[in-house]
């Protein structure tokens, strides 16, 4: 009998969850209120209320300050510190599912997207926000081009991101209907390479790889890592960009109320058809 694949373990759960609790210390939260605040405009464009929902994993307090008074029942589901990343919630208990910030450090996605599936109630909603795309590709092409040109070869320190259509398919795969997904681009500018790391590890975002080099980090390494990001990376006044692409996830649990798509073969106009009837016009030839 062929047994389950098995997702492979990239992230220390436990170290993640104690840097999280030492950035809950004096944290730094831009990234992540910009985020909420996104949220909550997007819950109010939804033409429906919800009574019971979810908050997953988002860090520190959640987002129970943001949605108070706009849901009844808010449960804020922990962040997981252990690899098994198994929900505490029963089939079908919710209407809705947020998150912010949590599912980049996620080992086995495809898992936590069907745990959640099963908890939606039909016609429950899943919203979420994860950090994807080419999230600090400044910061990873310096240390990259650094730690090639001063120790001989590349380590890796910041997380691999999902992909905006990958994201899509693994929706469909855990079964939510009508999936959505779309990237927030998000440019910060800092004074040096050395304040970006310093935030990074304010929002515990720091490199919590299972092959991380478990060896300190050069100082040659890192001042040259700092230099090359200066060189390719800073805007006219000297200031260096760092970008953030959120990527926005929704998918709805089935419910025969839906759109349906159509089957294949069952149109009843050919595109043909439909180019001949369109007027032509001579305008501003």
């Amino acid at each position: 009998m062929t047994q389950p694949a098995t997702a492979p373990i990239l992230f220390d759960r436990s170290l993640l969850a104690l840097r999280q609790r030492r950035a809950a210390r004096a944290p730094e939260t831009f990234l992540l209120e910009r985020v909420a605040e996104d949220l909550v405009d997007r819950l109010a464009a939804v033409n429906r209320s919800f009574q019971s929902a979810a908050d997953i994993w988002t860090p520190g307090q959640g987002l129970k300050p943001h949605l108070a008074g706009q849901i009844a029942q808010l449960a804020h589901v922990a962040p997981s510190d252990t690899a098994a990343e198994t929900l505490p919630l029963q089939p079908q208990s919710l209407d809705l599912a947020v998150s912010a910030l949590a599912f980049q450090f996620v080992n086995d996605l495809p898992g936590l997207l069907v745990q959640i599936r099963r908890a939606l109630r039909p016609d429950g909603l899943l919203l979420a926000a994860m950090v994807g795309g080419d999230t600090l590709t400044e910061l990873r092409q310096s240390f990259a081009a650094a730690e090639a040109e001063c120790e001989g070869g590349v380590s890796p320190r910041v997380a691999p991101f999902a992909d905006l259509r990958d994201i899509g398919g693994l929706l469909q795969r855990a079964g939510f209907a009508l999936p959505v997904t779309d990237v927030d681009r998000v440019v910060v500018r800092y004074a040096s390479a050395f304040g970006l790391m310093q935030d990074l590890r304010r929002m515990a975002a720091t490199n919590s790889l299972v092959e991380r080099r478990r060896t300190p980090l050069r100082r040659a390494t890192l001042l040259r890592m700092a230099e090359i990001y200066a060189e390719r990376f800073a805007d006219a006044d000297g200031r260096l960009r760092a970008t953030f692409d959120i990527i926005w996830i929704s998918g709805w649990a089935p419910h025969e109320s839906q759109q349906k798509p159509l089957k294949p073969g069952s149109a009843t106009a050919s595109l043909e058809a439909a180019v001949k009837r369109v007027p032509h016009s001579n305008e501003g030839d």
